[in-house]
């Protein structure tokens, strides 16, 4: 029996028997897998953070290099008060002296030279940005100065919006500079006391867009170096005071201001071509304002919309402006635009007011003037403009 029982735990024992272990080849290749996978990733990161950093620091390199070598033109830059040395660069970037705001940032910071000041600044996109960090810590100007002689071209019968953008194409300040100068009430109560006699009227007009529209004298301006915006505006104004001085005991005469004057030559700037119908043209103004009539001319439509389009819609006439004469009687506001002498003449010695004419039409295509006293004549002279013009085509 016992041999039996002996015989019966044998198979008992087989099944305590220890597991069969994993082979161990496969479990070395796993492993020599497991490896090459690592070290081919880490060889991959490596080789990235290689070539992150060879673009890095050339990027780097190259940011800190000038932004054009070979371009001397001199860029005004206006730095605010308050600005950080990130808002800076920024400024910077944007007006294209250097390629990269962050990177002049880092390294003005990294260089201890981020004390900068506010103010104008005239610098080269030509300059290295160690020539431009000690511009900046140095100082610049308190208002826009032009660096290099230019002249600057007023062509009669300009508006300030385009005077704006001939003073950016031909000085270093931009049209947003001079447009805020324009805007700017206490440099202009400057120029009124300083030219009394001119500007008087123009100060006391209600609802005007630009007080100085109409006084910056139609010429060309020199504008050295050093010369200030301010300067340059004040040279325009002076120019205007010095043409008017001969006629400002006739200005009283007439009764009327010089803001109405250089309101209606700044009209009869842009209707007439010629003297002779400067003349008429002023006469026919002067009647319908004694008459009390609206004055009906489409150029204070254009101003009054502030479009340089070259058709009127009927809801162009019906503009609520003050400018806009088709719709409102008297002068309006102010001048719209810079008259010549011609014009200003024109306005005070018109001719044939005897005539008593009230309307006139132009004819584009040959300049030549119509002139009538009443409406059925006035419709007669468009009918022939429109004739003639039809049988030109």
């Amino acid at each position: 029996m016992n041999n039996d029982q002996n015989n019966q735990d044998k198979p008992e024992e087989k099944a305590h028997e220890t597991p069969v272990q994993p082979n161990r080849t496969l479990q070395k290749q796993r492993k020599s897998f497991s490896k090459r996978v690592i070290g081919g990733v880490v060889g991959i990161l490596v080789a990235l953070l290689v070539i992150i950093g060879v673009l890095g620091y050339r990027y780097f390199d190259n940011a800190t290099q000038p932004y054009n070598k070979s371009d001397t033109r001199v860029v005004q830059v206006e730095i605010p008060y308050g600005a950080n040395s990130k808002k800076i660069a920024e400024i910077l970037q944007s007006k294209h002296v250097i390629k990269s705001g962050f990177v002049f940032d880092y390294w003005t910071k990294a260089h201890n030279l981020s004390n900068f000041h506010a103010g104008y600044y005239q610098l080269k996109p030509s300059m290295s940005l160690a020539q431009v960090a000690k511009a900046l810590n140095k100082g610049g100007s308190s208002e826009p100065i032009q660096s290099s002689t230019g002249r600057v071209l007023v062509v009669e019968g300009s508006q300030i919006k385009t005077i704006a953008k001939t003073i950016q194409k031909q000085t270093d300040f931009t049209s947003k500079e001079f447009l805020t100068l324009m805007k700017d009430q206490t440099f202009i109560k400057t120029l009124a006391k300083k030219y009394p006699d001119l500007l008087g009227s123009a100060m006391k007009a209600k609802n005007v867009r630009y007080r100085l529209e109409g006084y910056l004298f139609p010429a060309t301006y020199t504008v050295g170096k050093k010369t200030t915006l301010k300067a340059l505006v004040t040279q325009m104004v002076g120019k205007t005071d010095d043409e008017l001085q001969p006629y400002y005991k006739q200005i009283k005469k007439s009764k009327m201001s010089v803001q109405e004057v250089m309101t209606l030559a700044s009209l009869v700037e842009r209707e007439g071509s010629t003297t002779k119908d400067r003349r008429l043209i002023a006469g026919v103004f002067l009647n319908r304002i004694d008459a009390k009539w609206r004055l009906d001319s489409d150029i204070s439509v254009f101003y009054a919309i502030n479009s340089d389009k070259s058709t009127l819609t009927n809801k162009d006439l019906q503009n609520k402006s003050p400018y806009n004469l088709r719709l409102h009687l008297g002068y309006g506001p102010g001048p719209f635009n810079s008259p010549s002498l011609i014009s200003i003449k024109a306005v005070l010695d018109p001719a044939k007011r005897s005539k008593d004419y009230m309307y006139f039409v132009a004819d584009l295509k040959t300049g030549k003037v119509y002139y009538a006293k009443d409406a059925a004549g006035h419709a007669a002279n468009i009918q022939k403009v429109a004739k003639h013009n039809e049988s030109s085509n």
